[in-house]
């Protein structure tokens, strides 16, 4: 497939697994994401991406549910993306290993583990909406891995696009420094090319082939003035950035296209700007420009500052090497359940190289497996390959005893990587098998998808027996509950989803528990001091064990039966038997009056017991989630919107406006938001619509607190 650059020669798109001249170097490779809110055109996006490398034939779309990244069959119901998709093009014969991740809240853990092995990625901006809120969640994320990023404002043909709007957004709302490489030739219905401000011409697209085909020419003289102030801007942001380059600038302002492409790449791996372009994917314009931003401004795995990792031995900081001589150190980031193949390991290769057949360490389990099989992957697709070497993204089947976060290296060399982040869930609800006889299965069947995504969890209500299943929302149950009778034919009822409390404490407490009986005509006794303290809100909860207590156990195995002892009493609370959070549960003595006496059993009991008493002395509180609301209505529905916030325990935090239309930022309280969406209808006649997502975790009120202690 023949096509044009920016400059308007032709260049021919790499197709197929390999790109023409093959791969010499990590230089080679870009690891990047696509991420932004929810209908910015992530999807479409890639759809485009892969049709011009050559890797598809036809553009799939989105309303016609035949993606190739939105594979599964609740995507493709849905519309929306529920699961990152890995897949690998090529381009200007570099390789691009490109993951397109969700945009929806449900599901925020997909973009956190796909950011945390990528170099580089692509936030999705909707000319129309700007910065959304999820836009600002990715943005945040992005943030914590230091992930260099470009901007792509998409849906420049839809009525009330703004590029100017929507890049300055980028700027306060983002806190980052957006600078212009494009600009757009008209918007809306008028909307036909984009004018490079480095080449300094205007791209217009070809309607008669939507935009697949375009001509590059000069720049006509109604635009000419607006694009060489831009220009001007371009290169004195570029100065900005760039001590090397502000040297040439002072001598000429008008710097070369050459030499800002490597001043913006330079700039951009360093975090201090953001290259912005422009155009709309679901008609095929400015995505071939996209992609030449991709491999111009994007990093290659070497470009990254150098791999911190934990000595597993020592404990220390070191740095682990990148290239194929350089010791193993890799990533689980994912894991996936495929109906043939088994549990894929979705795996970023750091250094070394990863082969088939050889033996690989975890440090979190002490073990050793056996890699059984390597797969490259396109979206539901794979391909088997012999090894994957530094700067891949691949996937592994056999291994066992593997989880998500969990590192695989060489066991002469043992470290392990940070873990990935994973948010509480904020709802749950009661499931059960239709009959006793699938008990085991459904249990087994979630236990996969909690294997699959750490949002997912399960637990056991101490006063009920039911079965209880967590997630991020309503959205979020709904497809594990629709994956759990599609693909592992289990059929359940479900109770009504309801709000996931926590638990925590408010001051310190301190507890002796002597634990002394006789079970089966033998004693068993232990005691231990148990001291419960709050922590920082959102650090979530902890045990230790003092020194000196564990020099006073008869056995140091022991202290893994205390450690469970306290870990039971987190999760199992002490006021509703909600889960515990941001508290530290310290053993801080511990008594033995007979050796034999002081088992296993004696010390998890005595610390589960000595724990409760504790917490109960540090005045615990429930905590309930609270929700980032974002409204857009007409003017004239503010103040019946803002009223009903108000009666739903909620406090409007910002307004501005956008356009015609205001919008309104809240925080209300979870449980306080069921049916929302039709009473925002109601109020706005049909007019208003709202995004949310998780804020934090906050006290509830007494009256609040007491109603629930006592239904």
């Amino acid at each position: 497939m023949s096509v044009l650059d920016s400059k308007g020669t032709e260049k021919q798109a790499s197709v197929g697994n390999q790109p023409a001249g093959g791969l010499t170097s990590l230089c080679d490779v870009r690891n990047i994401g696509v991420v932004a809110h929810i209908d910015a055109g992530k999807t479409t996006t890639t759809e485009r991406i892969l049709f011009y490398a050559g890797r598809t034939h036809r553009l799939g779309n989105v309303d016609e549910g035949n993606t190739v990244t939105d594979w599964m069959i609740q995507e493709r119901e849905r519309g929306i993306t529920i699961t990152s998709a890995a897949i690998t093009c090529f381009w200007l014969g570099k390789c691009i290993n490109l993951i397109d991740t969700p945009g929806h809240v449900d599901f925020t853990i997909e973009v956190e583990r796909s950011l945390r092995v990528l170099d580089g990625a692509v936030g999705v901006f909707c000319a129309v909406g700007g910065v959304q809120p999820q836009s600002e969640t990715v943005w945040r994320q992005a943030d914590r891995y230091q992930v260099p990023r470009i901007a792509f404002v998409n849906k420049m043909d839809r009525m009330g696009a703004d590029f100017d709007r929507c890049v300055g957004e980028i700027a306060t709302k983002l806190h980052a420094n957006p600078v212009k490489v494009e600009l757009p030739i008209g918007a809306a219905e008028t909307f036909r090319g984009v004018i490079d401000l480095l080449e300094m011409k205007a791209i217009i697209f070809d309607d008669a082939t939507e935009g697949k085909e375009f001509t590059v020419s000069e720049i006509s003289g109604d635009m000419l003035e607006t694009a060489r102030l831009a220009r001007e801007e371009l290169c004195e942001k570029a100065a900005d950035a760039d001590d090397d380059i502000a040297e040439k600038y002072l001598e000429n302002p008008d710097l070369t296209a050459d030499e800002l492409r490597r001043s913006l790449r330079k700039s951009t791996l360093a975090g201090k700007i953001v290259p912005v372009l422009c155009g709309s994917s679901l008609r095929d314009k400015g995505v071939q420009q996209l992609l030449d931003a991709v491999v111009w401004y994007l990093p290659s795995p070497e470009d990254r500052p150098a791999l911190e990792a934990t000595d597993l031995k020592s404990g220390a900081k070191v740095t682990r090497a990148l290239g194929a001589d350089a010791p193993l150190t890799s990533l689980v980031f994912k894991i996936a359940v495929d109906p043939y193949v088994g549990r894929l390991f979705f795996v970023r290769v750091y250094g070394g190289t990863l082969k088939k057949g050889q033996n690989v360490f975890n440090p979190r389990t002490g073990k050793r497996e056996r890699v059984m099989k390597l797969v490259k992957l396109f979206a539901d697709e794979q391909t088997e390959v012999e090894s994957l070497r530094t700067g891949d993204i691949g996937a592994i089947v056999g291994l066992k005893g593997a989880t998500t976060g969990d590192t695989l290296c060489a066991e002469f060399q043992a470290c392990y990587l940070e873990r990935i982040t994973v948010p509480e869930p904020v709802m749950f609800m009661a499931i059960e098998p239709k009959s006793s006889a699938d008990k085991k299965k459904l249990e087994e069947s979630i236990d996969l998808l909690a294997s699959e995504d750490p949002t997912c969890q399960k637990r056991v209500d101490p006063d009920t027996g039911q079965l209880i299943l967590s997630g991020m929302g309503e959205l979020h149950l709904d497809i594990l509950v629709d994956r759990l009778r599609r693909e592992f034919h289990c059929e359940a009822n479900t109770g009504r989803p309801m709000v996931s409390y926590y638990e925590t404490v408010t001051e310190t407490g301190r507890s002796e528990f002597l634990f002394d009986q006789t079970v089966g005509g033998k004693r068993l006794c232990a005691g231990v001091t148990v001291e419960v303290s709050p922590r920082k809100r959102g650090s979530g909860h902890a045990v230790e064990i003092s020194s000196a207590a564990r020099r006073d156990l008869p056995d140091e195995k022991l202290a893994g039966s205390i450690e469970q002892g306290l870990t039971n009493g987190i999760l199992t609370g002490v006021l509703a038997r909600y889960p515990m959070t941001d508290v530290l549960a310290k053993v801080v003595a511990v008594s033995v009056t007979d050796e034999e006496s002081a088992t296993d059993v004696a010390f998890v009991t005595a610390a589960v017991m000595g724990f409760r008493e504790a917490a109960q002395a540090a005045k615990p509180e429930l905590l309930e989630p609270i929700m980032s609301l974002d409204i857009v209505t007409p003017p004239e529905c503010v103040g019946d919107i803002m009223g009903d916030i108000n009666g739903r325990r909620g406090n409007v935090q910002e307004m501005s406006m956008r356009g015609d239309m205001q919008i309104v930022k809240a925080q209300v309280p979870l449980a306080e938001l069921f049916g929302y969406a039709t009473a925002i209808r109601s109020l706005s006649r049909g007019r208003a619509s709202y995004t949310m997502e998780p804020g934090e975790f906050a006290e509830v009120p007494r009256t609040v607190r007491e109603k629930l202690l006592n239904r």
